[in-house]
């Protein structure tokens, strides 16, 4: 019988920190970010697929210096990581990677996304790509976080840029088309992560972010929840009043509306932690399936 082998020392301790870096860029996070962007490249095709090698150099351009944004994010947070229980168990925190690496690693990695989308795709795509870099690694994660309440909401547009990026890398400019997509992802943002919030106000509080349930209580940031998902709701209907998707698309979108919509009502009227936690995990799918059916929509159109 073959005698499994066991990992000597140094390898081991070598493949923890290649873990501890992969974790840095927050993968969980950067999936969703790549997809969108991804969506965004075929989207901006009218007839038939985008080229294969700028969907190729895009997608890994854009994935790192997303990552290399998420890293930064960890190096300036964590201190504040440290006290959360949700984000103690980081590499930062728990010291199994130190500061200096982490900016190299950070500086690196974004540099190397820009130059391959500078060079392989079009210097435009490179600088969205970087003013969104700068607008999460900086201006969220500096200016807004640790004084607004409104922090996700400002910041969030960094966060709406991926299919921005992604028809940006195809086309070479941006649309009205390009800014629906845009705007989709910056009203889903504050009914998103407030669920997050309203579950994780404690470990908010102890860590001094004037997050919206910490800074005006539950019920308000509640009601927030439900209103931002009402303007949701109306903003995923443009696509289809602007003729840039179809019948099957309005669909999709008003039933995943819908049951968003219905999450939000019931964390209004009878809160519980894990209602919270259901209404944040519907948001992500939520996300995942809506851009899905406009991809589906496009194509079925042809």
């Amino acid at each position: 019988m073959p005698v499994a082998k066991t990992l000597s020392p140094e390898t081991a301790a070598v493949g923890r920190r290649l873990h501890a870096f992969y974790v840095l860029t927050k993968p969980r996070v950067n999936t969703l970010i790549v997809f969108c962007a991804i969506i965004g490249m075929f989207l901006a095709v009218p007839d038939g697929l985008p080229p294969p090698a700028t969907v190729l150099a895009a997608t890994v351009g854009i994935a790192c210096v997303a990552g290399a944004a998420a890293a930064i994010n960890c190096l300036i947070e964590a201190h504040i990581d440290a006290r959360m229980t949700r984000t103690r168990g980081r590499p930062l925190p728990r010291g199994e990677l130190a500061p200096g690496e982490t900016l190299a690693f950070a500086a690196g990695l974004g540099g190397a996304g820009l130059a391959l989308l500078h060079l392989l795709v079009n210097p435009l795509t490179m600088w969205l790509t970087l003013a969104t870099f700068v607008g999460y690694a900086v201006v969220y994660t500096v200016l807004l976080k640790p004084r607004t309440p409104q922090n996700i909401v400002i910041g969030g547009a960094s966060g709406a840029m991926p299919p921005v990026l992604g028809w940006a890398a195809i086309t070479g400019d941006v649309s009205a088309d390009a800014l629906l997509l845009f705007l989709i992802i910056f009203a889903w943002t504050p009914p998103h992560f407030w669920s997050l919030a309203l579950y994780r106000s404690a470990d908010y509080a102890r860590a001094g972010l004037p997050m919206l349930p910490v800074t005006h209580g539950s019920e308000f940031t509640r009601l927030s929840v439900l209103l931002y998902t009402c303007i949701l709701l109306g903003v995923t209907l443009l696509p289809f009043a602007t003729r840039m998707s179809g019948l099957p698309y309005l669909l999709a979108a008003l039933g995943l509306g819908a049951v968003f919509l219905r999450h939000a009502w019931g964390l209004y009227v009878s809160y519980s932690d894990g209602r919270a936690r259901k209404t944040f995990r519907y948001s992500i799918l939520y996300l995942f399936l809506l851009f899905a059916a406009l991809l589906a929509d496009h194509y079925l159109r042809f």
